[in-house]
């Protein structure tokens, strides 16, 4: 079963066809809901004219590109940061994956050398890293032998953690109620709201 979140139907496809925009809205996926983040790429596509391509980002006029991201309606809710991340990320794949995002994932000797490619680009804590591998795993059949444990709870194949785990409007939901749940936890617990939104990515 793959990814399908509720948002344009030509937004989920992109998704589908496209490595660095699964890439792309997952470099987004934070301090903004989760559809806002998976379909700024179709809407990054349609500003530039055609399909993304890491080697032209990665060489992009800066300021320019952040113009692409804060036209309305904005990219992310902080355009100038987010721009400068993607391009970031894009700089990383011509160095590293002669541009091509799916050879991060294409080729990995495990779970645990996937995790380590993930979390090495710039933006990807081991949080990140792990719900980005476990959305691999889980709905693009990227599975190196122990994915799942590298992927941590967010490997869990009964979980409705994270993005990893939306198929349907359902299942959105139910991710959703166990962000407020861990949000709830770590209110009660004390922890001030910095370390709820480092620890609670938004969706």
């Amino acid at each position: 079963m793959t990814l399908v979140l509720p948002i344009d139907p030509e937004a989920n496809q992109l998704l589908l066809r496209s490595p660095l925009a699964l890439l792309t809205g997952m470099v987004l996926d934070q301090q903004v809901t989760m559809e806002k983040a998976f379909s700024s790429p179709y809407v990054l596509t349609q500003r530039l004219g055609h399909g993304l391509d890491a080697r032209e980002l990665a060489e992009y006029d800066p300021e320019a590109l952040v113009a692409l991201f804060a036209q309305p309606p904005a990219l992310h809710r902080f355009p100038k940061a987010m721009a400068a991340r993607v391009q970031e990320v894009c700089r990383a794949l011509v160095e590293r994956y002669d541009g091509d995002a799916a050879r991060l994932w294409s080729d990995p000797a495990d779970g645990r050398e996937l995790l380590a490619r993930i979390a090495a680009l710039p933006g990807f804590g081991r949080q990140k890293a792990q719900i980005f591998l476990a959305l691999l795993g889980k709905r693009f059949d990227v599975r190196p032998q122990g994915w799942r444990e590298a992927a941590g709870d967010y490997g869990d194949p009964d979980a409705y953690r994270s993005v990893a785990d939306v198929t349907d409007a359902e299942s959105l939901r139910l991710v959703r109620e166990y962000k407020q749940q861990m949000k709830a936890a770590a209110k009660a617990a004390g922890a001030g709201p910095a370390a709820r939104r480092a620890n609670v990515p938004r969706t």
